[in-house]
């Protein structure tokens, strides 16, 4: 057997143990933990206010669109941090392609500012 192998083989053990672990605590919290159901602790419980009408409200899809930008730009930053502190390995070449990487972020960005998706509205 292989040394990768034998390796990958350390990481499954141990994960599956992880798991039986797991669930074997989960089971026997199950057993030990008090069960009492009533009326009043199945309700929905909503910062002290009891809730009025049904629990189901559609979001609009602009508040996960800006969230998708705010992702997009975030890991923007994870990809020029390790260029900038490399600066001088990188040289013309590594300036020219963070350029570019810029760029079509820049171009992104103006694309979703025309549609009106940075708009907190």
């Amino acid at each position: 057997m292989s040394i990768f192998i034998r390796s990958f083989l350390n990481v499954v053990w141990f994960g599956g143990a992880a798991v039986g672990i797991a669930g074997l605590l989960l089971w026997i919290s199950s057993l030990l933990r008090p069960n009492r159901p009533n009326k009043e602790k199945m309700l929905t419980y909503e910062s002290g206010v009891d809730p009025v009408g049904h629990g189901w409200s559609q979001s609009q899809v602009r508040y996960y669109i800006f969230a998708l930008l705010f992702v997009v730009f975030d890991v923007e930053a994870v990809f020029i941090f390790p260029w900038a502190t490399q600066l001088e390995r990188y040289g013309a070449f590594g300036l020219i392609e963070m350029g570019a990487f810029v760029f079509i972020l820049l171009l992104g960005l103006i694309y979703a500012w025309r549609k009106g998706v940075l708009r907190w509205v």
